[in-house]
């Protein structure tokens, strides 16, 4: 036995601290987990902006993107989104306005969404960034071959205009970044400004089209709103 053994008193305040700093020391790592826990379970949502609202302004059952940088990879998705049209009418029984098609024109497809009175206007400067010529003519297009009738070898359209697409009720997002590089270009080439052609540039798009800050920034908030990203 002890000789001065501690007073019955002091042993139990010395417990109940002890039990004390355990219950606090819990308690923490309780709070810790559960923060943690809220944390892995919460649901991130993108942020809602305005001028993105025309993405939702429709009822479709089903929505798709194609992203076009390149006159052949709009090509394609000329090709594609009219098999997702024909495929849904005659397997499904769904209605043009039953599906939502985007397509994004950006870098060296932006041209073609500027309408027909653009390109006999600025033709050459138009095509010479990607180094476009008409098949017919072998030079510098004077339209819009992505609206030329023409089709077989050497079409760029497959045969497939953008026009038919738009009356499908496909919607075209062209790229400001590139119809202000476009514009540059062509003002340098007539002598004009360049402000004054991309204000021309953007009240001649094609139907349906409309002008979005980048067409990089339309593919990411296409996604956001239920878009399916179609690769080309």
């Amino acid at each position: 036995m002890d000789k001065n053994p501690l007073p019955s008193s002091l042993r139990r305040s010395f417990l109940m601290r002890l039990n004390t700093g355990f219950a606090s020391l819990a308690a923490m790592a309780g709070a810790a987990m559960a923060q943690q826990k809220a944390v892995e379970n919460a649901r991130w949502e993108p942020a809602r902006h305005d001028q993105d609202d025309w993405l939702g302004n429709n009822r479709a059952k089903h929505r798709v993107l194609f992203d076009s940088t390149s006159s052949e990879s709009l090509a394609d998705a000329a090709v594609y989104a009219t098999n997702f049209y024909h495929a849904n009418q005659s397997d499904y029984g769904l209605e043009s306005s039953d599906l939502a098609v985007l397509v994004v024109l950006r870098h060296r497809s932006a041209q073609f969404g500027y309408n027909d009175a653009m390109w006999a206007k600025y033709g050459e400067p138009l095509a010479a960034r990607a180094k476009l010529v008409d098949p017919s003519t072998k030079e510098a297009p004077k339209v819009n071959l992505f609206n030329a009738a023409a089709s077989g070898e050497g079409s760029l359209n497959h045969g497939v205009t953008l026009d038919s697409l738009a009356k499908f009720g496909v919607q075209f997002a062209v790229c400001r970044l590139s119809t202000r590089a476009y514009s540059n270009t062509i003002a340098k080439a007539s002598g004009g400004k360049a402000e004054e052609v991309l204000a021309e540039l953007s009240a001649n798009l094609i139907p349906n089209a409309r002008l979005v800050p980048a067409g990089i920034v339309a593919v990411n908030r296409a996604q956001e709103r239920g878009y399916t990203l179609m690769n080309l």
